[in-house]
């Protein structure tokens, strides 16, 4: 009988990582679930015990590192080794980087790419005691383009693909262990609803939005058959050759286009969204974008 892949996943709790622990599940893998609210995390589990995987679930912050450092002993404590590492813990925020407060912009920083590089520390630790093992970090389209209003989330995942980028040359000397990244586009998520939002209108996701299991399908592929990256999402991964052989023209056209898809008629007072607390009311795998009325009335309300 084959051994049981375990597979540790952050940001386990909804979205991308919620569905990424339901198709691990399915093949009987043995799941490390991380996410802030333990609550939410346990109802992920029994979901996914309800699919036939064994299930631990390990309440992180993976914003700091003795906490990254507790999940990856509680993995080795249950199962003995780690086979796969999925970095998916994000945090989004709207404003220009002006309105955007400090602490808002530090915390995206703080768990977008550092909560990743603790990952990759916890994880490498194993992997080379193992002689092999999955890193799979879920970067972003937005690691390789630009756009007003999102400042500290571009700049979290631009500097997260330049450091696996440095991972996978500093690790050509260990065919065991690989390092991929997954760069989805605009998924119907909630981490929409989730954001910190300082723009003083209503905002939405840029059309099309594309479902979180396809993104999903495309981590546990990779964490079968690496490959260095994987973009998810062909519309807006359009955008990376407007963006790298028409620079000027992308500069001049974008910041246009994105307010006027992205911010709604309307005005919303400034929050702070999921940034330093989870929220247990959206928690799901969908946002519920693809179902919604304004995806036929772009641009407008």
């Amino acid at each position: 009988m084959n051994r049981a892949t375990t597979v540790v996943i952050t940001g386990a709790s909804s979205g991308i990582g919620r569905a990424t622990a339901r198709l691990f599940a399915e093949d009987g893998a043995q799941l490390v679930l991380a996410g802030r609210d333990e609550e939410t995390l346990e109802v992920v589990a029994a979901e996914c015990r309800d699919r036939g995987g064994v299930v631990i679930a390990v309440p992180t912050d993976v914003g700091s590192e003795p906490d990254v450092d507790a999940l990856a002993r509680a993995a080795l404590e249950r199962f003995g080794r780690i086979d796969v590492w999925v970095g998916n813990a994000s945090l989004y925020s709207f404003g220009t980087f002006e309105q955007t407060p400090s602490e808002v912009f530090d915390r995206l920083i703080e768990v977008n790419l550092l909560g990743q590089v603790y990952g990759a520390r916890a994880a490498l630790r194993v992997f080379r005691r193992q002689g092999g093992g999955v890193l799979v970090s879920v970067a972003s389209v937005y690691s390789r383009i630009t756009s007003p209003l999102v400042s500290p989330y571009v700049t979290s995942k631009f500097g997260l693909l330049g450091f696996l980028e440095v991972l996978r040359m500093e690790l050509r000397d260990t065919p065991g262990i690989h390092v991929c990244a997954v760069l989805p586009a605009t998924i119907d998520t909630p981490i929409h609803q989730h954001a910190a939002n300082y723009t003083g209108r209503p905002v939405r996701p840029l059309p099309p939005v594309v479902d979180p299991v396809r993104v999903a399908r495309a981590i546990v592929r990779v964490s079968r058959k690496p490959r260095r990256l994987t973009q998810v999402g062909r519309v807006q991964s359009a955008f990376v050759y407007a963006r790298a052989f028409a620079p000027v023209v992308y500069e001049t056209v974008v910041p246009t286009l994105y307010r006027s898809v992205a911010l709604r008629k309307g005005s919303t007072p400034p929050a702070p969204g999921n940034v330093f607390d989870a929220d247990r009311k959206l928690t799901g795998v969908t946002g519920g974008w693809r179902l919604l009325p304004w995806l036929r009335r772009l641009p407008g309300r």
